[in-house]
């Protein structure tokens, strides 16, 4: 009998190469599209996808035939798209990303992260010790864990042969509420992709299709959650963590922290207050499964975080390079928060992720930047990547660095990379830490290695 088969719009995406893998796992055939191999751009997951069995082909419609069982597609992917246009020829359906996800998961006990920020490490976090002892997780992540990253696996999807899943659930696109999951872990919450009163109500209602428990923070059960769920009826046991003080022992240095639950002392090894919250959470999860806390402590001491969070990518004459995915004021503020204590100076560098996105933030993005802005060497901000669609560019990368001139923080606008990396080059010295952050663009982490090597480069000159 023939396989079933998938047709990925925009396979390399974040979260569609996951899915991708998680296809192939469970026996489909696989084929794939995207923007990026079109151009041309180097994508470091094509090879890994294609060395993996999924057949990639352009974005012209031709991967999909009346065979396709269906079409996959993000949020992202916006109507005339060539493969959208084909399916509708072919009467192959279109399914979303997470629908997709939620059938390959149908009759398994899941586990679900979600929230506004720190969701793809705590995804990590549990299937990481979960894996470690020995629950034989599949886990399907958006971010790379870097303990399964090799030359053959991209690292953000383990397949296991239990009947246990995690996955990390997005709020972006309210596509967390096309899960039901047993267990579930809301990380904090807080307005993004919506205004808080909005961003509550989602969160809640995915409370509600929780089955077993629930970790969320102490903050937001006073707040609002405790109160929605007893108006509701709902008997979802919670589990609370500490929010503030977030962790009453915790110990913070440039080599990660430690901080003690129940009497047990746990060593994280990535840096950072946000990083301790978030291991505390995925603590309190494997501890309801059953775990005890010394072997979880054990696991967790071995956990060696997510590509592009707080990922360094070097040290050269004296000048730490550091690359995060930091796109919201929330994850810009504990990357910063996290990495500036152990450095003489920073020197920030930002892309937007959108026009969208800049616009929507611009007010909260001017309050972060002259609070820490001040405190900075300087604050490089690149142009907004763009990679096509409807967006309108009402609000630029402009806008943002000369309000925030006028406010006295010292922002400079670079029209480029090659510019970026002179202009580093030419102000850092030893001692200071060069804070490259943003998402969406994946050459972003070449730009981190590329500033490395120019500053051993320069250093190593008479």
């Amino acid at each position: 009998m023939p396989k079933e088969h998938a047709h990925l719009v925009g396979v390399a995406g974040v979260g569609m190469n996951p899915l991708a893998q998680a296809l192939l796992a469970c026996g489909w055939q696989v084929s794939g599209s995207d923007r990026y191999l079109d151009a041309g751009q180097d994508v470091e997951v094509i090879p890994k996808l294609r060395r993996a069995g999924v057949r990639l082909v352009p974005q012209d419609g031709s991967g999909i035939t009346r065979e396709t069982q269906a079409v996959v597609v993000s949020t992202a992917i916006e109507p005339g798209n060539p493969d959208l246009d084909a399916a509708a020829r072919c009467g192959v359906p279109v399914v979303h990303r997470a629908e997709m996800l939620a059938r390959l998961m149908a009759g398994r006990e899941c586990i679900a992260v979600t929230g506004t920020s720190g969701k793809t490490t705590v995804t990590g976090m549990v299937g990481f010790v979960l894996e470690q002892l020995g629950d034989d997780p599949t886990v399907v992540n958006g971010g790379i864990v870097v303990n399964w990253e090799d030359d053959e696996r991209v690292g953000n999807v383990r397949v296991g042969r239990s009947g246990r899943w995690v996955i990390e659930a997005d709020e972006s696109d309210r596509s967390l509420l096309r899960f039901a999951p047993e267990w579930a872990i809301i990380t904090n919450i807080s307005a993004d992709h919506f205004p808080l009163d909005e961003t509550r109500k989602l969160f809640a209602d995915f409370a509600a299709n929780v089955g077993k428990a629930l970790v969320v923070p102490k903050k937001e059960v006073d707040e609002w959650m405790g109160g929605w769920l007893d108006e509701r009826k709902i008997a979802l046991p919670l589990i609370q963590s500490s929010t503030h003080p977030l962790i009453q022992s915790l110990k913070l240095s440039a080599s990660g922290s430690r901080f003690d639950h129940k009497g047990q002392e746990f060593r994280l090894p990535l840096l950072g207050r946000h990083n301790a919250q978030n291991a505390l959470q995925a603590v309190m999860l494997c501890e309801r499964l059953g775990h005890r806390l010394d072997r979880i402590a054990g696991a967790l001491a071995e956990f060696r975080g997510i590509r592009r969070r707080l990922d360094v990518a070097g040290t050269a004459g004296g000048v730490t390079v550091i690359d995060d995915y930091a796109h919201n004021p929330a994850k810009i503020r504990a990357a910063w928060e996290a990495v500036a204590p152990y450095y003489q100076r920073v020197l920030a560098v930002w892309r937007p992720h959108g026009f969208g996105p800049l616009a929507k933030m611009l007010d909260d993005l001017k309050a972060l930047f002259a609070d820490l802005g001040r405190r900075c060497e300087r604050l490089y901000i690149l142009p907004v990547y763009y990679v096509g669609g409807t967006a309108t560019a009402s609000v630029t990368s402009d806008v943002l660095v000369s309000d925030l001139a006028a406010a006295g923080v010292p922002a400079e606008l670079v029209p480029d990379y090659d510019e970026l990396i002179r202009r580093v080059v030419a102000r850092a010295r030893p001692g200071d830490v060069v804070l490259s952050m943003g998402a969406r663009d994946p050459d972003l982490p070449g730009l981190a290695r590329r500033l490395v090597a120019a500053l051993a480069s320069t250093r190593r000159l008479p």
